[in-house]
């Protein structure tokens, strides 16, 4: 009688080497791009809003010019996944940083808000091929304890590059609202050193087996499927302080710019902690998420309550740390989750999920204010509701643990 087959591993020993920090500063930096068309258009979208006022329905198609690359991200990155597992990594990502910065330059010559918003459209196209391009290829590249390490790194570059591409966009906006465009045009510099320097992940290189089996091999969407729902979740409770902080701060008579970037800037640096604390943690992923969310959760309760700006700098600063956890541990338990042949899907509609989430918070937070009456109440209900997620999470954590994937010589 045949021996039994072995066990499919998520992690194997046969990666492709890597030699030195530049891939991944690359993919670091490509993982960064996203954020750039996130927030470097706010501080000029006044003067934009001036420059097209005469376009019919111009207040609400200048901020879409904002926000809709994250929806173009969110709708289109399970297909950019599909492409990664069937054209490859590496080639999708380097084509789609040329186009990032194709499509991200076009509003420097046109003067038409429609072909502007067509652009950004585009510009969401590109983003959701870079994203899921990188964190797959950190899962190709890496393994163990490394991989997460980097997944959090990713996590810290995002956090610590939001606040620098606002400040940029800032500064560049005094030149005219078209200037902050040029800062698309990087993907151009990237494009050519990633072709370069990054390796092509092969299946045969990371030792995967070729045979299929009988069948076409299923996509395993009862892995994915209930992780995806958290992370759209995560995704809220991540983006809550970024996108509310001013209007909370407005509430309690805060309208100096110096102190909202102050701030939001003492928030950040608690999100990338939080990340830091990430890399020093062990054992199954899984179990570590109900935890995970009781900082997110009491840092809102501390920031519906506050009636001065002291307590209200605690509970954000409470929060984020508890966001710089909770995001590379959903990503990191994605990854274990997945084989090499589904990774690019996998990570498609993961990204698809978080970006979903970044697009929905200010609804959500929206909506409860409404209900309630204040933007403090809507945020402690939201604290209130992520206590509970973590109760609901936490005896399943128990029962339905995570198999940790076969440790492998780390990839450095």
């Amino acid at each position: 009688m045949p021996a039994p087959a072995a066990p499919p591993t998520r992690d194997h020993p046969g990666l492709p080497a890597v030699r030195g920090r530049l891939p991944a500063v690359l993919l670091m930096t490509g993982s960064c791009l996203p954020v750039l068309g996130a927030v470097l258009l706010a501080p000029v979208l006044p003067r934009m809003q001036d420059h097209f006022e005469g376009v019919t329905g111009s207040a609400a198609l200048v901020p879409l010019v904002l926000t809709v690359p994250a929806l173009s991200l969110a709708l289109l990155a399970p297909f950019a996944g599909v492409v990664v597992d069937r054209l490859g990594r590496k080639r999708l990502l380097v084509a789609a940083t040329v186009l990032y910065a194709v499509f991200g330059t076009v509003p420097l010559w046109l003067d038409s808000l429609h072909g502007i918003l067509l652009s950004r459209v585009l510009v969401g196209v590109a983003e959701a091929a870079i994203m899921t391009a990188c964190t797959t290829l950190i899962g190709d590249y890496y393994s163990g304890r490394v991989r997460d390490r980097y997944l959090a790194l990713q996590t810290m570059c995002a956090s610590a590059s939001a606040t620098l591409f606002f400040v940029l966009g800032g500064a560049l906006g005094a030149a005219g609202w078209r200037a902050p465009f040029w800062l698309y045009a990087v993907g151009l510099l990237l494009a050519p050193v990633m072709a370069r320097v990054l390796p092509n992940p092969t299946t045969a290189g990371l030792g995967v087996s070729t045979d299929s089996g009988p069948g076409p091999r299923p996509f395993p969407v009862r892995r994915m499927a209930g992780l995806c729902l958290l992370t759209v979740f995560g995704a809220v409770v991540f983006y809550t302080v970024p996108v509310e902080m001013s209007y909370l701060l407005d509430d309690l008579d805060v309208d100096s710019t110096g102190v909202i970037g102050a701030v939001t800037a003492v928030a950040s640096a608690a999100t990338v902690l939080g990340s830091v604390v990430f890399t020093r943690l062990t054992g199954d992923p899984r179990r570590r998420l109900p935890v995970l969310l009781l900082p997110c959760a009491a840092g809102f309760l501390v920031m519906g309550v506050a009636d001065g700006l002291p307590l209200l700098i605690a509970g954000a600063v409470l929060n984020c740390f508890g966001t710089g956890l909770l995001l590379p541990s959903l990503l990191t338990l994605a990854m274990s989750r997945l084989d090499y042949a589904d990774r690019g899907r996998g990570i498609g509609l993961w990204t698809a999920a978080f970006f979903l989430g970044e697009f929905v918070c200010p609804l959500v937070l929206l909506g409860g204010k409404s209900a309630l009456g204040s933007l403090a109440s809507a945020v402690a209900l939201l604290g209130f509701v992520t206590l509970t997620v973590s109760a609901v999470l936490l005896p399943l954590a128990r029962r339905t643990a995570v198999p940790l994937p076969r440790q492998v010589p780390e990839q450095r």
